[in-house]
């Protein structure tokens, strides 16, 4: 192997094949394989050698010692970049990478079109009472069909929590499609910017009073971890629509199974869970006016193809020395640039 080899390594899996063609197209690249059950013997050769780690965004399909966090980096000394198969990255600790020099990619707005549309088949499935009508006619030798009245979206209000990649994706949908009035809230945006993006800035509080359907597309970090809970649900109008596409544990899943037992909102879309996939006796399986997932609204094979491809060619330039698109930690560059001309004997640009 040539002495300039850069080296990459995945776990498990990738977004898509077109991530190990790409790399694998580079004569000076290496890209190296490990599993969850990869013993220390094989493992510790390739964390030590690696200068990039692809690793998968869903936290529990990465073995917990295989997340970027501060003792894998312990292991990686050479370690410059850890880029997230998808746009969420909880499987990687991004203080640590910062206070290791380590930059964090990841592939925001690959998805977007596949996510947003999972918004929209969750909207409408629960107010045409879809799913619903489904269990009714799949258990029931008799029902009165008057029971399931559904209701029109078009026209209504639909309050966007994040208004990045995906959740202006879907207020685009939602405004063009079904002339919705778009609330949103993203305390990172300005009021000016969110109107270029199609929506009316608000605070979190009035979107969930003023709101029918309400969907999360935000990141899960430390301010929006348990965002949602008892108080903002009790805030929401007893038709409204809740869905989430974003993480889990950005909403309190005990205090939504009490809203929709109380019968405080009108059903639920999740594609998110504290634990992927959720136990089967999982409380909220139990309402048939929900909607359930396995966190599968960015998996397309169009989604994929993009993510494995963005991901490739975002990594394949950021060890060329370029400066990538999708950083996380933009305040790690002047360590991680020291880093990397130590490592790699250039300056990135």
């Amino acid at each position: 192997m040539p002495a300039n080899t850069k080296r990459v390594f995945y776990v498990k899996y990738l977004a898509h094949s077109v991530f190990a063609e790409l790399i694998g197209a580079r004569p000076d690249m290496r890209l190296d394989r490990l599993e969850n059950e990869s013993p220390e013997e094989i493992a510790a050769p390739v964390l030590a050698a690696a200068h990039a780690y692809q690793v998968g965004s869903a936290r529990d399909e990465v073995a917990r010692h295989f997340h970027a966090h501060a003792d894998l980096l312990r292991r990686a000394p050479n370690l410059l970049i850890v880029s997230c198969n998808g746009a969420g990255y909880d499987t990687v600790d991004v203080d640590a990478c910062t206070k290791a020099g380590v930059l964090v990619l990841n592939q925001a707005g690959g998805n977007r079109q596949s996510v947003a549309e999972h918004v929209l088949a969750m909207l409408l499935t629960l107010s045409k009472r879809i799913g619903e009508a489904d269990r009714r006619m799949r258990r029931d030798a008799s029902y009165d069909r008057n029971t399931l009245i559904g209701t029109e979206a078009y026209g209504k209000t639909i309050g966007i929590v994040g208004l990045g990649n995906v959740g202006s994706r879907v207020a685009e949908l939602c405004r063009g499609l079904f002339a919705m009035r778009v609330l949103a809230y993203d305390p990172y945006l300005s009021a000016e910017e969110m109107a270029r993006r199609g929506a009316e800035k608000v605070e979190l509080d009035e979107l969930l009073r003023r709101s029918d359907f309400v969907s999360l597309n935000c990141p899960l970090t430390d301010e929006t971890r348990g965002m949602i809970g008892a108080r903002q649900f009790a805030l929401m109008q007893p038709h409204a629509i809740f869905v989430t596409t974003c993480r889990g544990f950005v909403h309190d899943e005990a205090a939504l199974a009490d809203a929709l037992a109380r019968k405080a909102i009108a059903g639920a879309g999740l594609d998110v869970w504290s634990k992927e996939p959720p136990p089967a006796d999982h409380p909220l399986l139990a309402f048939d006016n929900v909607i359930a997932s396995p966190h599968t609204a960015g998996i397309t094979r169009e989604a994929r193809a993009n993510m494995g491809r963005i991901a490739a060619l975002q990594l394949i330039d950021a060890l060329d020395g370029k400066r990538p698109e999708r950083i996380v930690n933009p305040q790690v560059w002047p360590h991680y640039a020291r880093r990397f001309a130590h490592v790699l004997g250039r300056t990135p640009r």
